[in-house]
């Protein structure tokens, strides 16, 4: 099973509200609802003493605006990225969202997740 033989629409399906969670959670501070639907191997590599100052300190990761814009899907091995332009309620400009997402387990987990 490989995600990149979805269609966008099959991605965007699950894409679309994974984003939203991420969002919605990073606005709260709920550190453990966040990471939720992250893949073992990325919930590995975080760091979460750093995870926990990010949500604490970041002005941007506790003011994202629940508005997005999807701007397309990237395929590229056995996962797809997906990119949003991302607003925050708080601060001027616009950000770009990033998710990338593959199949763990039958399952799609979340293999990265960022905005620049």
């Amino acid at each position: 099973m490989n995600i990149i033989d979805n269609t966008d629409e099959e991605i965007l399906a699950v894409a679309h509200p994974l984003w939203d969670e991420l969002v919605k959670y990073s606005n709260a501070g709920h550190y453990g609802k966040f990471v939720k639907n992250f893949s073992y191997s990325l919930l590995l590599g975080l760091n979460e003493v750093e995870v926990g100052k990010q949500f604490a300190n970041s002005e941007l990761a506790r003011s994202l605006s629940p508005d997005k814009e999807y701007l397309g899907i990237i395929r590229r091995g056995e996962h797809v990225t997906v990119l949003y332009r991302q607003k925050s309620t708080k601060k001027a400009g616009e950000w770009l969202g990033r998710l990338v997402l593959g199949y763990e387990n039958g399952e799609v987990k979340i293999f990265g997740a960022s905005i620049f």
